[in-house]
């Protein structure tokens, strides 16, 4: 073997020769996270747009203006601005973590083998995956509740069931959710792609209904819930913070997807048309309805499942609820099963195929919002919100993710020099470690100053502004504790 044959970026050259190397025997390798093949790398610069559209069309982004007013004490404005510089924010890291997966058509867990070992890998893997099946256990609930009012506004004795017929609903659109993932990546692709345009379509249909019924000016001008002495800046950073933690799972898991694109090019322009602006579109859209619904329906309601229910005429309650069910099916697939199925089968791919990782992300979901499940059965009883627990999370798990994400990009660009041995990610007799010390190190440095910044109160924006102190503070350790790229360089050619 040559050493072209698995450092030279040209994915053809790579993937051509997994016959030749021999994986299909390692423990460490099975089909659905080996890189793709030339025939795999289908998604154009559309599907890549398509892909953000329908993920971020969502009832958690409709109602993203309300989190920031809420709880973060930012007006109207001051949010709307915040979400939109946040989806620029997170374009970098999600461009930069893309690369990987395009050059080499290989998977977030295998990227990750890289900076933390190829068993080492399995911890980080193991926190995206956790948070991923939280937001699929969420997503699912709005799903189901959409369910559960559709069937509601056709059959009385459906209706009749109330908080258990969510319950029904839920465990209806968790199944919906499996199959499409089970059938694989050309399934998202085309449920992406057919439903971006009906989605934007629709959303545009929403705030031309809406605008009629409010005064802009009047809804910008209204104060912000923060004291009036108090400087805006560590609001919107904290703010800013939690909109970059909602997508920065995908930051690093965006691989699973950039491995079936055409190319570079196509990856990074993508999501630059699909990203900022349909965020910040639907965040605005949620804050213009929010403000339309005493109107509307004579109560202010901050979620478009329950706003769109009060609706008298069933024929559009129909529809609205059958365009949501679509939005939050394309949303969940994409964003919250995908990622855990991944990462779930690395850590034992011989035992574990994508369908088994399917059915245990399921699985996972359904245990953690089984609180609100029971809730909604009348067997326990709970104070506390699904808007308050994500709003809570975002800022919370961005502190563990954005090390992470630092690590990722100081890995691929400064360390490898993107390159990468192929036959080394899928072994334990290559060049790579079982666990990566440096990669460990760099993850567990920021945690703890985390963890004493919460504890100790000292160094507070440590902790609120997580997402960017930790990527930053995880990129910058890990690159002084890794060996040079010159010594990694050398390390892979010797292997050849």
């Amino acid at each position: 073997m040559t050493a072209t044959s698995h450092l030279s970026p040209n994915h053809s050259q790579s993937t051509s020769t997994i016959e030749h190397l021999a994986l299909h025997d390692s423990a460490y390798y099975n089909p659905d996270i080996a890189p793709t093949l030339p025939c795999q790398r289908t998604w154009t610069k559309w599907h890549i747009a398509a892909l953000w559209v329908g993920m971020a069309i969502c009832v958690p982004t409709y109602m993203l203006g309300g989190v920031l007013t809420s709880y973060f004490g930012l007006s109207v404005g001051e949010a709307l601005i915040t979400i939109l510089l946040a989806n620029i924010v997170i374009l970098i890291p999600l461009t930069l973590n893309a690369c990987p997966g395009t050059q080499y058509g290989i998977p977030f867990p295998v990227v990750l083998r890289s900076s933390f070992g190829i068993v080492g890998s399995n911890i980080p893997c193991l926190i995206r995956a956790l948070v991923a099946c939280g937001w699929f256990g969420i997503q699912t609930l709005f799903g189901g509740l959409a369910i559960h009012i559709l069937l509601s506004t056709f059959f009385d004795g459906w209706a009749s069931l109330a908080s258990v017929g969510e319950v029904i609903g839920f465990f209806i659109f968790l199944i919906l959710n499996l199959i499409v993932v089970i059938k694989g990546a050309n399934a998202i692709k085309w449920l992406e792609t057919l439903s971006a345009p009906l989605l934007l379509l629709v959303g545009i249909g929403l705030m031309a209904w809406a605008m009629p019924h409010i005064s802009m000016e009047q809804l910008l001008e209204e104060p912000a819930k923060r004291p009036a002495t108090d400087s805006v800046w560590h609001y919107f950073f904290a703010g800013l913070t939690a909109m970059v933690g909602f997508w920065a799972t995908l930051s690093l898991n965006i691989p699973d997807f950039s491995r079936y694109a055409q190319s570079q090019k196509a990856q990074i322009t993508g999501q630059i048309i699909g990203l900022p602006l349909t965020m910040f579109f639907f965040a605005a859209l949620g804050v213009v309805m929010t403000a339309a619904s005493p109107t509307l329906v004579g109560e202010t309601i901050a979620d478009p499942i329950h706003l769109i229910g009060k609706i008298e005429n069933p024929l559009i309650v129909a529809v609205s609820m059958s365009i949501l069910i679509i939005a939050t099916l394309s949303t969940n697939t994409a964003a919250n099963v995908v990622s855990p199925t991944n990462d779930i089968q690395n850590i034992a791919p011989k035992y574990i195929n994508q369908t088994t990782g399917v059915l245990l992300t399921g699985l996972i979901g359904v245990v953690l919002m089984s609180w609100e499940l029971l809730k909604k059965l009348g067997l326990i009883a709970s104070t506390v919100s699904v808007e308050s627990l994500y709003s809570n999370w975002l800022i919370g798990y961005s502190c563990l993710l954005g090390p992470i994400a630092g690590i990722m990009i100081v890995d691929y660009f400064i360390i490898k020099q993107q390159r990468l041995d192929i036959r080394s990610l899928y072994t334990t007799d290559g060049h790579y470690p079982r666990f990566n010390k440096a990669g460990f190190i760099a993850l567990i440095i920021p945690t703890l100053i985390t963890f004493v910044a919460i504890m100790y109160n000292v160094i507070p924006w440590f902790y609120d502004y997580g997402w960017f102190t930790g990527s930053l503070t995880g990129g910058l350790i890990y690159y002084l504790v890794s060996p040079s790229s010159q010594t990694h360089y050398q390390l892979v050619t010797k292997s050849s």
